[in-house]
């Protein structure tokens, strides 16, 4: 509950075929973000205003034209990130996964240097 609302958290498209390939996977590193990844949903049911927010005007424009008006990362272990949304209604808010992306991916997608 946040706000006296039920938060319910998504994995959508990207972000949910990156979490089942790195389930898949035996190695260290990856059970190490399947547990981070794990850690921050649990974070955000409680809390979906966890991570910290994006400007408006950093927002890539491929997500601005899929509707996406808010946005925020989480660092997650072996400097990884995850981008998520929020939505909500009277009764409910929604958190949408958007993306689970390495470091290096993270930087091409806001074209950090």
């Amino acid at each position: 509950m946040f706000l006296g609302k039920e938060v319910r958290v998504f994995l959508r498209e990207q972000a949910k075929e990156s979490f089942i390939e790195l389930k898949k996977r035996n190695d260290k590193e990856s059970q190490s973000l399947v547990n981070s990844i794990e850690r921050v949903i649990g974070i955000l049911k409680q809390n979906p205003q966890f991570g910290e927010p994006i400007r408006k005007e950093l927002i890539p424009d491929n997500m601005k034209k899929e509707g996406i008006k808010n946005l925020y990362r989480v660092e997650l272990s072996n400097y990884w990130r995850m981008l998520y949304t929020l939505e909500g209604t009277r009764i409910e808010v929604f958190a949408f996964i958007l993306s689970i992306i390495d470091h290096p991916t993270y930087n091409k997608l806001f074209r950090y240097r």
